[in-house]
């Protein structure tokens, strides 16, 4: 009998490289690459890009949701000035998932899970209760994970950096570049003391 079969939800190619590797031991992995968060275009079109490669250095598919960055800016707008770890991630979490569990439903995949909980700048305990609901809503599994845990996000750096893979330094949305680049500067220099 074969492995069951698992829909992995990719957000960037490092992050893949590490959890589908991973998850390849127990499932037969097919990558989900639905992001419409991520802006400008040729950042999304970039992470795509690197994402197939991935997909290929691991010989698994990879489908691809369609880039709804309308849809998306009309449902995290009225949280656009939340921090990073906010109300707005967790509608970001939530759209990303429920699409996931539907393309597990569709494709005929028992069981869904998404790479984002490697990273430490998410919430996983939330990304894990959203999961759970979906799951039971379109009537797939869902792979409860903390991928960080066990040295996971350091490991991903380094196999992403032997594979020569593109790391972001953004999660993916303008909200979270423009936090980057005035935010969290702006607390950096509040805590040395700079004005």
């Amino acid at each position: 009998m074969g492995k069951p079969r698992i829909l992995v939800h990719i957000c960037c190619a490092p992050d893949a490289l590490y959890v589908a590797r991973s998850l390849g031991a127990n499932y037969e992995v097919t990558g989900f690459f639905y992001d419409p968060n991520i802006q400008p275009k040729e950042e999304y079109d970039l992470r795509l890009e690197e994402a197939r490669k991935v997909a290929g250095m691991l010989g698994i598919a990879l489908l691809e949701g369609p880039y709804d960055v309308d849809r998306w800016t009309a449902l995290t707008l009225k949280f656009k000035d939340e921090p990073e770890k906010g109300r707005r991630c967790d509608v970001c979490y939530a759209m990303r998932l429920q699409r996931t569990a539907e393309a597990a439903r569709d494709a005929d995949i028992g069981m869904f899970t998404t790479v984002m909980s490697l990273s430490p700048w998410k919430k996983t305990r939330t990304m894990n209760r959203i999961g759970r609901l979906f799951a039971s809503r379109y009537k797939v599994g869902f792979l409860e994970a903390d991928f960080k845990k066990k040295d996971g996000f350091r490991k991903s750096i380094l196999m992403s950096r032997e594979a020569g893979l593109y790391r972001q330094d953004y999660c993916g949305c303008l909200y979270s570049r423009n936090w980057k680049n005035h935010g969290h500067e702006k607390a950096r220099r509040d805590k040395d003391g700079q004005s």
